[in-house]
């Protein structure tokens, strides 16, 4: 008889991991807490607006292709992509806007007049990232994480010391690039990873070369389509998907192996569970103390990727001076980023980021009226109430006044806030985290969190407090990941 799986969680890495296992031949069930599908990508439709309530960048479609490929399909089965051009506009400050091109030959020249040298920096820049991204996004991160010696590879050890991966990302870009604009350009890509660009190994500067080289892309209808498209190809394996089942317990027996997991419906039996919702949650929640590998002091002193306060906005006229994709740079990113990583606050002086899906698919929004998703990068674990959330809304508001040239306020038509206790609630996130654990060297590959528990027997864990880390990308690879890993082991068993 075939071997029954339980998936906990429908994110990206479950859905992964779902599709990947019964492709192998497995029985699975995914259980699902929420209404709906997806995760922190889920999708919130309300008055005519359609909106990304998660991820909104979609970056390295090669992995997206790599994905569906194990299947005998493309992701263009599924959804239209299109690249966006520009891939985002970034604004300084009054009257001091760039649209970056999405072209290489447009970016160089780009570079070249704010910078004279600048564009042969770029290209050498580029050439660098693309060998960290190849050796990076090849085989290796499909590594489960389980020994460093996964990584003993000489062609490894060759492109680390070539690349000089472990030096500063701040060092590495200040040493192409002496325009600040430019910098701040070149560091934006891992301000979500879970530290900042002084503390960043170098070694990340293939998320530029995903960026600016491979593109920055938007599937039609949005990323709920995206999940759509996974929730289809694992429908198509045979997994059965179960919404509003939350787990309560992972059973397991005198022996120290999973059997199974309880929810409102019942004792659930299985061979083998993934758990795809919080690890944290997974662990001090649903096992019992002493067959948990991780203890509550080890989790605290866990460095956090940040969490966000997002704004889900409908106007009832258009923002023609907004790009698809807008990042307001318009206050210092140092100070910003302390105030995630070093001392956590509520930033005094926030950048913020925004998504207008509407300018580039006016489906998702009613005619003549536009949809705007603003993001704002917080500590973790802070206070969360509604009056600093109106607090920071208030502050948005004035900021986006000043680039539209009008007062967006009165053309507001749809309001609702997301943050910290919506992500503990929706998926009793660690901390109130949105991106889960940041991408140190401290917690890399075999120091973070184990895809395989160490006292369960038949126990997987997969996402983003798990190997390879944080983002959409990583989620799909470390599904795929698991699933590899329980096939390979129960080949061998």
């Amino acid at each position: 008889m075939k071997k029954t799986v339980i998936v906990i969680g429908s994110g990206f890495a479950g859905l992964a991991a779902a599709a990947s296992l019964a492709q192998k031949g497995y029985g699975v069930t995914v259980l699902e807490k929420n209404p709906e599908p997806g995760g922190r990508a889920r999708v919130l439709k309300e008055s005519g607006f359609v909106f990304d309530m998660g991820p909104s960048f979609y970056w390295m479609p090669d992995v997206f292709d790599r994905f569906f490929g194990r299947f005998g399909q493309k992701a263009s089965d599924h959804y239209e992509l299109v690249r966006l051009d520009p891939s985002y506009s970034i604004v300084f400050g009054a009257g001091d806007t760039w649209a970056i091109p999405a072209q290489r030959g447009p970016l160089r020249e780009f570079f070249e007049r704010h910078e004279p040298g600048a564009g042969a920096a770029l290209d050498r820049f580029l050439h660098d990232a693309g060998l960290k991204y190849d050796m990076a996004m090849g085989d290796l991160v499909y590594k489960p994480g389980l020994s460093w010696l996964e990584y003993a590879r000489p062609d490894v050890l060759m492109t680390s010391l070539r690349t000089k991966v472990f030096r500063s990302l701040r060092k590495h870009v200040r040493a192409h690039f002496k325009d600040q604009r430019l910098r701040s350009l070149m560091e934006f890509p891992v301000l979500f990873l879970g530290a900042s660009p002084q503390n960043t190994p170098a070694l990340y500067s293939l998320m530029n070369y995903a960026d600016l080289e491979l593109g920055t892309w938007y599937p039609m209808g949005g990323m709920g389509r995206v999940v759509d498209a996974m929730m289809r190809v694992a429908t198509q394996q045979g997994v059965e998907f179960r919404m509003n089942e939350p787990v309560s317990r992972i059973a397991v027996d005198h022996q120290a192996r999973v059997t199974g997991v309880e929810t409102a419906s019942g004792m659930l039996d299985a061979d083998i569970v993934v758990a795809g919702a919080d690890y944290h949650h997974v662990e001090q929640a649903l096992l019992a103390e002493q067959h948990r590998s991780y203890s509550l002091s080890y989790w605290s002193k866990r460095i956090m990727a940040p969490s966000a306060l997002q704004f889900y906005l409908g106007f009832d006229r258009r923002l023609d001076r907004l790009a698809h994709h807008t990042l307001f740079f318009d206050e210092p990113l140092d100070l910003h980023s302390a105030e995630i990583y070093d001392t956590p606050r509520w930033p005094s002086r926030p950048l913020f980021y925004t998504s207008c899906t509407s300018r580039t698919d006016p489906a998702t929004a009613p005619a003549g009226h536009e949809n705007l998703v603003v993001l704002i990068p917080v500590a973790p674990g802070l206070e969360d109430t509604d009056a600093i959330r109106q607090q920071y809304f208030s502050m948005v508001m004035e900021r986006l006044g000043r680039h539209l040239g009008f007062d967006p306020k009165p053309h507001l038509v749809y309001q609702r806030s997301y943050c910290i206790n919506d992500l503990r609630s929706d998926y009793n996130a660690f901390r109130g985290n949105a991106y889960g654990l940041a991408n140190t060297l401290m917690q890399t590959g075999p120091l973070r969190p184990s895809v395989k528990s160490k006292r369960v027997k038949g126990l997987y864990f997969t996402g983003q407090l798990s190997v390879p880390g944080p983002g959409v990308p990583p989620a799909l690879i470390s599904g795929q990941l698991v699933a590899d890993l329980i096939h390979t082991e129960q080949q061998t068993a």
